[in-house]
């Protein structure tokens, strides 16, 4: 392994988990006022509904398939599924749902370059954060000719061996990835980077959403009214006060 790809594979994915999470926390910490999501809808509904959903539908079924694919021993389904119909169907529900997201993006990141109001209301980091998301996309679906080489899933297995290894503290990542493509290598180190600017973006939302899971299981808050003395149960949810 050559020393670029021992820090790549090796040690910069700590550096962009770090980052992602202390920044994110600092952020939250410090400057509560520009945790949101920013949104050009009162500038231009036009094509934000159809690019947003696109986008979302298809980031998050991405977001959750890697993380549970990747991530997810291969002895626990073996048994259910083989390693190249896992990568198979893997090909098949990537390619549809990165299609979905890749058009999504295409439509947010043409709406906010050619529409002059939204242009200059914007700040640098959403568009580098949308460039990077296409280039990410359109990568992950150039993966998908490579992965069909490779029926069998081998190379799932070292590429979801090298996650495993990187998030359980093992030595010898990189070179799990000796003979994996350049085409794979890059869409991971951007899929890594993207982790790395999440706390100095708008993404930082994205905490939010999964935060809002917490109002299912949060308890009933004890109210008084004030004119008859009684004691009510109401949903923190529903009275926040």
């Amino acid at each position: 392994m050559s020393y670029l790809d021992n820090f790549l594979f090796g040690y910069y994915p700590y550096i962009c988990l770090s980052v992602f999470l202390i920044g994110s926390l600092i952020r939250f910490d410090r400057d509560q006022y520009t945790w949101k999501s920013d949104s050009s809808q009162l500038l231009r509904a036009g094509q934000l509904r159809l690019g947003s959903n696109l986008f979302h539908v298809g980031v998050l079924f991405l977001l959750f398939g890697h993380t549970f694919g990747m991530l997810t021993p291969h002895f626990l389904y073996e048994a259910v599924i083989s390693a190249g119909t896992k990568q198979l169907l893997a090909m098949v529900s990537g390619g549809l749902f990165g299609l979905l997201g890749f058009a999504g993006v295409s439509i947010l990141l043409h709406r906010r370059l050619s529409d002059d109001r939204i242009r200059i209301n914007s700040k640098t980091s959403d568009v580098v954060l949308l460039v990077l998301l296409w280039l990410q996309l359109a990568l992950g679906l150039a993966t998908i000719p490579l992965s069909a080489q490779h029926l069998d899933g081998s190379m799932m297995l070292k590429l979801a061996g090298w996650a495993q290894h990187i998030v359980t503290f093992q030595a010898g990542a990189p070179e799990l990835l000796e003979e994996a493509s350049p085409v794979f290598k890059l869409h991971m180190f951007l899929g890594m980077s993207i982790f790395l600017i999440f706390p100095f973006t708008r993404l930082v939302h994205v905490w939010s959403g999964f935060g809002t899971a917490a109002y299912l299981v949060r308890p009933y808050q004890l109210v008084r009214s004030r004119r008859l003395g009684l004691v009510e149960r109401e949903p923190l949810s529903r009275n926040p006060r």
